[in-house]
């Protein structure tokens, strides 16, 4: 009997031939060029099929705010993510495996991924201090000191118990000298190594495969990204992941490394841009390549007043929907809260500071962006993303847009 990849490529998007590196190559294809690279396959877990392109919706504590397990069952959300940081701080690896791992603490039956808590503990910068070993950090809780190694972020990630676990790394900085990313490159080269060492002496411990993404660093120079994804490459890791994106540069020098790195990466293995980001950006790199996604955007800004829709980012919160007694929040949206609360309502529980707000914006803004992906999939199979994802971009780019 065959065994069931982890990835399953259903459309691999433009022709590739093998090239550089043990990946493939492919045509140039920057956001707006006429050739798409754009993938749909399936992500086969223990909890469940996850198909791609995806969104993940962010649970940082365990818990996606303000939006019940149910309520992401209900929009379609098929995995969700988790922070090794922060769950490593409360309640604790220990406490989340004798309840049998994080999905059953949390009541979850879908896929997890945790991110492995490098980010967290880098954007510390003045509560930590990195060496080889590891990363001495202070708890932004309560200033407790910790220590972070490969060995033991593996060893929390194997109790939390996601499907899907990540290497801890060393975000690089932008901007940041070559020198400086030599610097960093090398320390998670050397981390990521020692990760699957130990990754490969302790098995998992709850019952199903958990499979580790390493991480390409590089920062913006293009020859450090390519030797990150050649060292990657050469470990045969069952997914990797494109970090040091969105932490300051503009949007198109994240465009443009995307499109230089996804080339380089194997095309059988999932690709997964790490805390993008807007609607743009997801169907951007979708356009390069990338299959999976995660960020904090849309309930973040869902719980400030701030929605996604077909049309463009919604300021429900604004005096000008007082009356629209009438409209949901996006005439195109089946969910809960478009299928049964006007604009108005929401504006009102916003400014009258009821949590009721947040939970309905919530719902929406991250029902809009699983229907994103999944239009975004069925327009790859059906042989037209290309055209209309050029369309719906020029119509967001257009102020008029901004309601």
């Amino acid at each position: 009997m065959t065994k069931t990849p982890f990835f399953e490529l259903i459309s691999p998007g433009v022709d590739a031939v093998k090239g550089a590196v043990g990946g493939v190559v492919m045509p140039s294809a920057h956001p707006g060029a006429q050739a798409s690279r754009a993938r749909a396959g399936i992500l086969h877990t223990d909890h469940g099929d996850i198909p791609t392109p995806v969104f993940m919706p962010v649970g940082t504590a365990g818990a996606v705010k303000a939006v019940s397990p149910r309520g992401l069952q209900e929009i379609g959300a098929r995995i969700i993510l988790g922070n090794t940081y922060h769950l490593y701080l409360r309640p604790g690896p220990d406490l989340i495996a004798k309840a049998g791992g994080l999905h059953r603490f949390a009541s979850w039956s879908g896929a997890m991924l945790t991110d492995s808590g490098g980010f967290q503990v880098w954007s510390l910068e003045t509560l930590r201090k990195i060496t080889e070993k590891g990363v001495e950090f202070r708890s932004h809780i309560d200033g407790s000191k910790h220590l972070f190694t490969p060995e033991s972020v593996m060893d929390a990630q194997r109790k939390i118990g996601a499907d899907i676990i990540m290497a801890f790394d060393e975000c690089t900085p932008y901007p940041a000298t070559p020198e400086q990313v030599d610097v960093s490159l090398g320390l998670t080269q050397r981390w990521t190594e020692r990760a699957v060492e130990w990754l490969d002496k302790n098995p998992p411990i709850l019952g199903y495969a958990q499979h580790f993404f390493g991480i390409v660093q590089g920062g913006m120079h293009k020859e450090a990204r390519a030797r990150a994804i050649e060292h990657l490459v050469g470990l045969d890791l069952p997914g990797l992941a494109l970090g040091g994106l969105s932490v300051g540069e503009p949007a198109e020098m994240m465009y443009e490394i995307a499109d230089f790195c996804t080339p380089l990466l194997p095309a059988h293995k999932p690709r997964y841009v790490m805390g993008v980001g807007t609607p743009s950006n997801l169907v951007n790199l979708i356009r390069l390549g990338v299959d999976m996604f995660d960020c904090v955007l849309p309930t973040r800004n869902a719980r400030n007043g701030t929605v996604y829709t077909w049309d463009g980012p919604l300021h429900y919160k604004a005096a000008r929907h007082a009356e629209e007694l009438d409209r949901p929040l996006d005439d195109r949206c089946s969910c809960y809260t478009c299928k049964n609360f006007s604009r108005a309502y929401l504006r009102h529980l916003f400014v009258a500071g009821e949590i009721l707000a947040m939970e309905l914006a919530s719902l929406h803004s991250l029902q809009f962006f699983q229907d994103l992906m999944a239009e975004c999939r069925r327009r790859i199979l059906s042989g037209d993303f290309e055209s209309w994802s050029s369309q719906l971009l020029e119509k967001w780019a257009r102020p008029a847009t901004m309601e």
